[in-house]
């Protein structure tokens, strides 16, 4: 008779499995691996163009935007000389690709064939994530001590919320008429009524920093953020303003991603682990852990290709490349 062991699941029951079994199948696959030749040092956000299935990245450290093929598997053309690029982001309705610059660069746009707009760095120190308002098509990106949102044709400051520090990752909702903000230097997660464009609310972090990721559940009420002192997932009831949930995950988090049809969540770190997060009404486990590579916190899921993108450094005489994992 086959010999069985006790173990505990992620959610904490106990079965037996069989020594020798094979190994609970994992939902993430590893399917392609894009090499990024001289790439070096920190990668930063990615997006997407649907229609042309193209990935776009952002090489923070060598100042450049990468552009890959996916149909084709390899890097096809690069944005060089830009200034810390951190956020992207494309918008499909004008075909433009929306890239924010940590440092001298601004926001810039680019549409094939033609010169950048560009709002200055005076305007727009430390230019970071970049999101687009679903409801009016207007773009807000995270700069400075404010949440600014920009006409997107022109690029031009509509309008500016201030906060009490640096933005790290922001929410829309794609309904209603809130954006959470994750502000690290406050340690708390501000909460703004886009349509009087002031902040109604802040939640303190209590006993965590260092708030960066963060996703959103608009149909659950859920706002989830991953802390990286100590590393934990943390749960928000959107309507009543409250914590209702906090896990240990993995460390150096960068990216929190929902998947709405799969109901689960994925958190990279750069530990070199993906945290796959299942539960809901306010009890969460992480059900499998997926390794990766050291410093690979930086990705893009993108649900109607069932896949999450990964970025992966190079480190120690490897090549820069983005990871593709597929999702069962």
């Amino acid at each position: 008779m086959r010999a069985r062991a006790l173990v505990a699941t992620a959610c904490g029951a106990l079965l037996f499995v069989g020594v020798g079994d094979p190994a609970p199948a994992q939902s993430l696959v590893l399917e392609q691996r894009i090499e990024l030749a001289s790439v070096q040092g920190r990668i930063d956000h990615m997006a997407l163009d649907a229609d042309g299935q193209r990935l776009f990245i952002a090489a923070l450290a060598s100042d450049s935007l990468e552009v890959v093929d996916l149909r084709a598997g390899r890097r096809v053309d690069r944005i060089t000389s830009l200034h810390e690029p951190q956020g992207v982001l494309y918008l499909e309705s004008l075909k433009r690709l929306i890239v924010a610059n940590g440092a001298g660069g601004g926001v810039q746009a680019f549409t094939d064939g033609k010169p950048p707009v560009t709002v200055s760095q005076a305007s727009l120190d430390d230019a970071d994530n970049l999101r687009l308002d679903p409801l009016n098509g207007d773009v807000y990106v995270g700069a400075g001590k404010a949440l600014v949102a920009l006409e997107p044709n022109t690029l031009r400051i509509l309008l500016r919320i201030n906060l009490a520090g640096h933005p790290e990752s922001f929410q829309i909702e794609p309904s209603g008429g809130k954006i959470y903000v994750n502000v690290p230097g406050a340690r708390h997660i501000a909460v703004v009524d886009r349509k009087r464009g002031k902040v109604d609310a802040t939640w303190p972090l209590e006993g965590a920093a260092r708030n960066f990721p963060m996703a959103l559940d608009e149909t659950s009420h859920q706002l989830f953020v991953v802390t990286r002192s100590p590393a934990l997932f943390i749960a928000f009831d959107t309507d009543a303003g409250k914590e209702v949930a906090r896990i240990p995950v993995c460390s150096d988090a960068d990216e929190l991603f929902h998947d709405e049809s799969r109901h689960q969540l994925y958190v990279v770190c750069g530990e070199g682990q993906i945290d796959v997060v299942r539960g809901g009404s306010g009890r969460y486990a992480v059900a499998e852990h997926v390794s990766t590579a050291p410093g690979a916190r930086t990705g893009l899921f993108v649900p109607g290709l069932s896949t999450l993108f990964v970025a992966v450094p190079a480190r120690g005489g490897s090549t820069a490349e983005i990871r593709a994992y597929r999702i069962r």
